[in-house]
Parts: C-alpha cells; structure tokens; sequence
C-alpha cells in the first residue's frame, strides 16, 4: 500500500481563495435539507483537510452538528485549533480521523459533501452506494473534484516521474493521482443509484501572481506525495523542483497581470429520494 503524504496546511492555504471558490459554487446548488438553520441537520464533510471550508457549512446552517473527517494527522490539527466548537446559530463544528477509503456513516446524515478529495481515492465510486445508504430519506450527496490530468501541470509532472532518475527513487510515488471520472460516469454512476443527480463541470482561469505561482499551487495538492518521498534528501528535492518548475515556467507563461493557470472541476449533487 502505498504510504500516505505528508500535507502542510499553511502551504495548502497559499491559495485559499482560489480554492475555496468551487466549494461556495457547489454549496450554492445544494438544496437546504430543511427550513430553519438547521437545528438537529448532521452534515458530514469526507477529507476536510484544514476545515476552513467546513467552517462554510456552519454558515450556510447555524444550527447543524458539521463533522469533518480527514486522514492527515497535520490537517486535522490545524482544523481542530482554528475551527472546531459550538457554533454561534447553537450548532456544532467537530473533526475526526477518517479515510475515505474506509469511512461509513455511523448514523443517518442529511448531507454528506466532499471537496477535492476523491481524486486521491482509487474507486471511490464504488463506495457512493454506501454513503448514499448513510443519508437520511431526502439527503443530499454533493462533492467536487479537480478534472485536469490532462493539463500541463500534470501531464509535464507525470514526464518527469517517469524518467529512470525519478522512478527509480520515488518508487511507489512516481504516480500522479487519476482516480477522477467523466461527468457523464458520475451521473450515470448517481442514477443507477436512484438519486436525482445533477452534475456538470467548469473551467475556472485562475491568475496567479508571485513568481513560480503554478509550482507554489501545486506544491499544495498534487506534489505532496513527490516531496513526501524526497524528505530527507534536499539536493534531490531542489534538483526535481527546478527540473519542474522551468517546464512550468514555458507552460504557464507570467503576464503582465499574472499568470493564467486553467483548472478544470467537475461537480455533482444527488438528492436521495424521499
């Protein structure tokens, strides 16, 4: 199996407007499980990483019991210290351990949602039956997931990591995550299963500003494996960063206002029927 990377919290939040904007697009097109704001409503959010955007559910239902699961010790930290409490509506913000892998709803929730997470899950798919049969009759499942392995950022990372000098050392790895489906297969995968699903997809042109804006991102996200592997070995670390980094460069040209990094995301609510 292959052993877990190590996240960084402050790194991840570099960026944190841009990657809050397609959890706010998302919870826009979750319907409201009931009226009110959500006294007695347990709402479960899969990898919560730092929780700020767990926190967002709080807002959107002041009354509801939010629990975050994640599988980084160093996320569920940050979560726990910045965000976790009663809630100022009389609910509750809390987080636990949990891999999506494995996780089962202990008890009915009204909403399970999940932000940019399944892409690190092979056949998370295969685990929506169970989750779906965790809602309360009328809940809602809702998630989205980055849709660009076909973009520069990862197919250049994925070129390098399979060069003998890299494969060699990062050994299980040397891979980048493609556990991600079409719409047309989350849809499809959603009906079969009886819910009402809607899905669809957006590009968002994300200007970046800083130098090297496109690495500092993906040092957040998709690196952290690769940097995880190369721990303890900083000429090797420095050499596969800058060997990176200059691809980065002439594929994401800076501009005048910034660079332009495209981040394609894939989105779905299903509504369990009542």
């Amino acid at each position: 199996m292959t052993s877990p990377a190590t996240w960084d919290p402050r790194q991840y939040l570099r960026h944190a407007g841009h990657r809050t904007r397609p959890f706010l697009d998302l919870l826009a097109r979750i319907p409201d499980p009931q009226t009110g704001g959500g006294e007695g409503l347990r709402i479960a959010d899969i990898g919560c990483g730092a929780g700020n955007v767990t926190a967002l559910l709080t807002a959107r239902w002041p009354g509801a019991h939010v629990t975050g699961f994640d599988n980084s010790p160093q996320m569920l930290a940050l979560a726990e210290r910045e965000h976790a409490g009663p809630t100022p509506g009389g609910g509750r913000l809390d987080f636990r351990a949990g891999d999506a892998r494995e996780w089962t709803p202990e008890a009915p929730y009204q909403l399970i949602v999940s932000n940019a997470a399944f892409q690190w899950v092979p056949g998370h798919a295969d685990s929506f039956a169970r989750w779906i049969d965790g809602l309360a009759p009328g809940g809602t499942f809702a998630f989205q997931v980055p849709g660009n392995v076909n973009a520069p950022s990862h197919t250049l990372l994925a070129e390098i990591c399979a060069a003998p000098r890299w494969r060699n050392l990062l050994g299980e790895h040397a891979g980048t995550p493609v556990a991600v489906l079409d719409p047309a297969d989350y849809l499809a995968r959603l009906t079969d299963l009886g819910c009402v699903a809607d899905v669809w997809e957006t590009t968002y042109l994300q200007l970046l500003t800083g130098d090297d804006p496109v690495l500092d991102w993906i040092k957040g996200t998709t690196l952290r494996p690769i940097l995880t592997a190369l721990d303890g070995d900083g000429e090797a670390r420095e050499e596969f960063l800058t060997t990176y980094r200059d691809r980065l460069r002439t594929a994401y040209p800076a501009g005048p206002h910034g660079t332009v990094f495209p981040f394609r995301r894939i989105f779905a609510v299903a509504r369990k029927p009542a």
